[in-house]
């Protein structure tokens, strides 16, 4: 079968490299690179670096919405679009090209959480298990029948390793019903409107600790955290990104700090927190241990917010 594949960050990367295994991928659709690091130079994304390895041809307008750019999928004669958090909506002009249509690798168990943080919500949620859905692109959001859905339990994974997980279930979904889409034998099934949730992009308060929270929540953000949408406290002054952490048997009232040999500790609402790998501003990734020991707070020493 002839594919156009489209997708941006490395959740797509796995379905990807599954695709272009198995079918004929006449290009690959990412976004444009995008300036970053302190000289602002043009990244590409993780789409692109794989595609070009796998050597792919590789398209990168800036919308979809241009009429030249329903021509030039027309020209590629593509049998169906596979689209893995590419990050631009699809207009019915798009829609309408492939034969087979346009599906969707979505992270979550559709019609729940919808829109554009499934994975962030559902660790936030505290949801036991989530998922992903292989769906029809259709002009509402996520809202195309499915053909096939895989459960993965949330645990204790955070952000990263969850997508991880989810991306690899979506890759073997994928070209299953791919394989049936080919064949013809493909089922779509209605999605459940009244069960439906939805995800809304996750910004930085949402994952913002305080003296307030109880543990459980405080750890859902940490573990929810996010190079866009990081956990973030400010601790004696300092502020710092929280990268991992565990529960502390330490005995602290609400906002006071301890700083021990194992690690440094925050007071929280029915507990503490135990802070095992933060990102101080400014500087690099370390142990929390170490940073509390760089930092030397003082006796009383309290944290808040980092508003």
């Amino acid at each position: 079968m002839r594919v156009v594949f489209m997708g941006t960050p490395a959740f797509a990367l796995p379905s990807l490299r599954a695709v272009a295994s198995r079918h004929e991928v006449a290009a690959v659709y990412t976004r444009p690179d995008k300036p970053s690091g302190r000289g602002r130079t043009p990244t590409p994304s993780p789409v692109k670096t794989t595609a070009e390895e796998l050597g792919l041809a590789v398209v990168q307008p800036p919308t979809l919405r241009d009429p030249a750019e329903t021509e030039r999928l027309s020209a590629l004669r593509p049998d169906a679009v596979c689209v893995a958090a590419y990050g631009l909506l699809l207009p019915d002009e798009i829609l309408a090209v492939p034969p087979l249509g346009c599906v969707n690798v979505h992270a979550s168990l559709l019609p729940e959480y919808r829109g554009a943080a499934p994975v962030q919500r559902a660790i936030l949620e505290g949801a036991e298990r989530t998922g992903v859905t292989i769906m029809r692109v259709v002009r509402e959001l996520d809202a195309g029948p499915y053909a096939a859905r895989v459960e993965v339990p949330v645990g204790d994974a955070d952000a990263a390793a969850l997508s991880g997980a989810l991306a690899e279930a979506g890759a073997a979904a994928l070209v299953a019903v791919l394989g049936e889409m080919e064949r013809g034998t493909v089922v779509w099934v209605a999605q459940d409107e009244t069960r439906a949730t939805y995800a809304p992009k996750v910004t930085a308060e949402d994952v913002a600790l305080h003296p307030s929270l109880p543990v459980d929540a405080a750890l859902r953000r940490v573990r929810a955290s996010t190079a866009s949408a990081p956990c973030r406290a400010l601790v004696g002054q300092k502020r710092v990104v929280v990268v991992a952490a565990a529960p502390s048997p330490e005995r602290l009232a609400p906002g006071g700090v301890s700083a021990t040999r194992d690690g440094l500790h925050l007071g929280l609402a029915d507990g503490a927190l135990r802070l095992d790998r933060v990102r101080p501003e400014g500087r690099g990734e370390m142990d929390g241990a170490a940073f509390a020991r760089g930092a030397r707070f003082p006796p009383g020493a309290t944290w808040d917010s980092w508003a």
